[in-house]
C-alpha cells in the first residue's frame, strides 16, 4: 500500500502537472487538432485502398472474389485515384490543419496561415517538374516535414507581426483585403528562407527536405516499433489515466505523427505489393492494447454487468455500449477505476499483456500488420480486421485478448465487488436503523 501511495503521490505532484502543461501547450494542441482535420480524408482513403486490393488470392476460384479481382485489374488507375487524392496526400491536409489551429491559438489569420503553410510545404516537398508536381512526399514520408513547415510558417508570421514588419492598410479597407496584403511579407519571407534551404539540400545532399527530415527521424520511427517503446508509451498513458488525467489525449497526441508515418508507409507498401514494414500503428494501439478504452476496460465492464452488487451491475450495463465503441469514461469514473487501488494492478497489467501478445502475433506474421486508418470509435473486433485490410485473424486476436483480460481482471474485480457489497449492506443496515428509530412502535 505504501508503494501504491508513493506512486500516486508521484503522479499527482510530479508527473501530473508536467503532463497537464504538455497537454495544453499550443503546439501540441495544434498537432492534435491538425491531425483531426486530415482524419476524414485518411479514413475514406483507407476504404478505397482496401477495395483496390481485394482480400483474395490471385488464383482464387471464388466467383465473387474472381469478379472483384478482375474488376480491379481492369480499372485500377481509376479506382486508386481517390486514394491518391485523399490518404495519398495526407501531409498536405495535416500541414494546413496544424497551421490553422496554431494560428487560431495566437489569434492570427487562420485561413491565411493554412494557405501559407500549404505553399511552404509544396515549395520544399514537391518541386515542379515539367508542369507536374511529384506526390511521392505527400503521404507518410512527408508528415514530419509538414509539421515543421506548419510551425515555422506560423511562427515566422507571428514574429514579423510582432515587430511590425508588415504592410498596413488604411482602416477603410475591408478586413479580408487587409489580411491578404498583410500576408505578402510572410510569403516573401518564406521564399527567402525555405526555398534557398531546399535548393541547398538538393544540391549538396542530392535529396529533398522531406528525405532529409525522414533520415533524422528514422531512428525514432524505428524505435517506435519496438516492444519497450510500446510498453513505455502505454504505461505513461495508464499512470496519467489512473490519476484522473486523460492520458490518451496527451500520449496519443504526441504519438500521432509516428502513427500516421507508419500507417502511410504501410499503405504505400501494400498498394505496391511490397512487404508491410511497420507494426506500431493507431489500430494496434486501439484494438489490441486498449480494447474498450484505456486499461482494456471492456472486459471489466463485461464482468461488472453480471455483478452481485446493484452499483457495479448498473454501471457495467450502462457502460457496455460506450465501451464497445472504445469510450470508457462511464466506467472509469462510475466504478470508479480512477484512483481505485484494488483495480490498479489489472488496469496496468491487462494492456501490457495485450501489447506483448499482440506484438509477438503481429511481428511473427501470424496476424497481418495494419494498412488502413480506422475511426478510434470502431468496435474493437471490427476495427482490428478493418485496419488489417479485413484480415479476420486480427479479430480473432482481439477476441483472445479480451478473454485474457477478463481472466486478469476477474480476481481483482471479485475483491472489489466484496468491498462494494459490504458498503451496500452497511448503507442498507444504517437506513433500516434510521427508519426504525424514526417510527417507534405504537403500544
Amino acid at each position: 500500500m505504501k508503494l501504491y501511495d508513493h506512486l500516486i503521490q508521484f503522479v499527482e505532484q510530479k508527473l501530473g502537472p508536467i503532463a497537464g502543461k504538455l497537454g495544453s501547450q499550443r503546439h501540441i494542441t495544434a498537432l492534435r487538432d491538425g491531425f483531426l482535420v486530415a482524419m476524414p480524408f485518411i479514413i475514406v482513403g483507407s476504404f478505397i485502398l482496401i477495395f483496390a486490393n481485394p482480400p483474395f488470392a490471385a488464383d482464387t476460384t471464388n466467383a465473387f472474389g474472381r469478379a472483384w479481382l478482375d474488376f480491379v485489374a481492369a480499372n485500377r488507375p481509376t479506382i486508386v485515384m481517390p486514394w491518391t487524392m485523399s490518404m495519398g496526400i495526407m501531409s498536405l491536409f495535416i500541414t494546413m490543419g496544424v497551421a490553422y489551429s496554431l494560428a487560431r491559438s495566437y489569434k492570427m489569420d487562420a485561413i491565411g496561415a493554412a494557405a501559407l503553410s500549404a505553399m511552404s510545404f509544396l515549395l520544399v516537398a514537391a518541386p515542379e517538374k515539367g508542369w507536374a508536381l511529384p506526390l511521392n512526399h505527400f503521404g507518410g514520408t512527408g508528415i514530419f516535414t509538414a509539421l515543421l513547415v506548419a510551425y515555422f510558417s506560423v511562427e515566422l508570421t507571428r514574429i514579423l507581426k510582432k515587430y511590425n514588419i508588415t504592410i498596413r492598410m488604411p482602416e477603410q479597407v475591408p478586413p479580408a483585403i487587409a489580411a491578404s496584403f498583410a500576408l505578402l511579407v510572410p510569403v516573401l519571407a518564406i521564399f527567402l528562407t525555405l526555398y534557398p534551404l531546399s535548393l541547398f539540400v538538393q544540391s549538396e545532399f542530392a535529396m529533398q527536405i522531406p528525405d532529409a527530415v525522414m533520415t533524422i527521424f528514422k531512428p525514432l520511427v524505428s524505435a517506435s516499433n519496438s516492444l519497450p517503446a510500446i510498453i513505455g508509451a502505454l504505461l505513461l498513458c495508464q499512470l496519467l489515466w489512473f490519476a484522473g488525467i486523460h492520458g490518451a489525449n496527451i500520449v496519443v497526441g504526441i504519438l500521432s505523427p509516428i502513427f500516421l508515418a507508419n500507417i502511410g508507409a504501410n499503405a504505400a507498401a501494400y498498394a505496391a505489393g511490397d512487404t508491410v514494414p511497420n507494426l506500431f500503428t493507431q489500430p494496434f494501439w486501439d484494438f489490441y492494447i486498449f480494447i474498450g478504452g484505456a486499461g482494456a476496460t471492456l472486459s471489466l465492464v463485461i464482468l461488472m454487468s453480471f455483478s452481485k452488487t446493484a452499483h457495479l451491475r448498473s454501471v457495467g450495463r450502462m457502460s457496455f455500449l460506450p465501451g464497445a465503441f472504445q469510450i470508457n469514461e462511464p466506467v472509469m469514473f462510475g466504478a470508479p477505476v480512477v484512483m481505485n487501488p484494488t483495480l490498479f494492478i489489472p488496469f496496468v497489467m491487462a494492456p501490457v499483456v495485450n501489447a506483448v501478445i499482440a506484438y509477438v502475433a503481429v511481428n511473427t506474421g501470424i496476424v497481418d500488420k495494419a494498412i488502413a486508418v480506422t475511426p478510434w470509435t470502431a468496435p474493437a473486433l471490427i476495427g482490428a480486421a478493418w485496419g488489417a485490410g479485413w484480415a479476420f485473424k486480427a479479430s480473432i486476436l482481439t477476441a483472445v485478448l479480451m478473454v485474457i483480460d477478463i481472466m486478469i481482471y476477474y480476481p481483482f474485480f471479485k475483491a472489489y465487488e466484496k468491498q462494494v457489497m459490504a458498503q451496500e449492506q452497511a448503507t442498507a443496515s444504517e437506513a433500516t436503523k434510521t427508519e426504525e428509530s424514526g417510527n417507534p412502535a405504537i403500544a
